[in-house]
């Protein structure tokens, strides 16, 4: 059951696809809480649930059965609009492939959520700055993605995320297309947003990324096997 000290908290969560002779449990009845301000890194082999679960925590999916709170709100209960309003305003995300528009330079592809979430054009300029200044990029916001290493366009795929200064930052194997000077340089961005007082929840197969967390679980077959 929910608790104040908990920002999220999930309860024998489950995830089936194929219910019936050939059904696949992505998700076995997951429960796991993250208390604000925590750096959690949840870590798993491929096919273990571990992405099946971020895009839950995400608002992205829903769950075949169980309880979602986000910060006291039981998100099963939640419409469409109040959905696309928290993933708007309250997460940021990560991802493995920076997902940046080719045509746009780097403080273009930063401001643009911010558009979406209908902030005007002075406030967005000046929150896109914040953030690439965030990221040690304030030197490449008028550079395109092809004109930027793989490690800057992830820099950029975190400003983007954290522009809106959402509390809660989802990383899914957010060094995975890196090598590994550039990975640190990500996590190391990650760890200052944490201590800064950001909520960082971690996806990754590999457990020396997963060790820079203050916490680390992990999923083995669609359950939580340690933590």
């Amino acid at each position: 059951m929910f608790t104040i000290e908990n920002l999220i908290t999930i309860s024998n969560i489950y995830k089936i696809y194929n219910k019936g002779e050939n059904e696949v449990r992505a998700l076995n009845g997951v429960s796991l809480s993250i208390g604000e301000g925590e750096f959690v890194a949840i870590v798993g082999q491929s096919g273990s649930g571990k992405s099946t679960l971020m895009n839950i925590l995400g608002c992205l999916d829903t769950p075949t059965m169980g309880e979602y709170y986000l910060d006291g709100e039981n998100v099963a209960g939640l419409s469409e609009k109040r959905l696309t309003q928290i993933r708007n305003c309250e997460l940021g995300f990560v991802f493995q492939g920076f997902n940046l528009i080719s045509g746009l330079d780097a403080l273009e592809n930063v401001e643009l959520p911010l558009l979406y979430r209908g902030i005007p054009k002075s406030g967005r300029r000046a929150l896109a700055q914040e953030a690439l200044s965030k990221v040690g990029l304030t030197n490449r916001e008028n550079h395109k993605p092809d004109q930027m290493s793989g490690g800057q366009q992830q820099r950029v795929a975190i400003a983007r995320a954290i522009a809106a200064k959402p509390p809660i930052i989802l990383a899914d194997e957010p060094t995975g297309n890196l090598d590994s000077k550039s990975g640190a340089a990500v996590m190391r961005i990650l760890n200052s947003l944490n201590e800064e007082g950001k909520t960082v929840v971690l996806i990754t197969h590999d457990e020396k990324i997963a060790a820079s967390a203050g916490r680390v679980v992990q999923i083995q077959d669609g359950q939580i096997v340690s933590q």
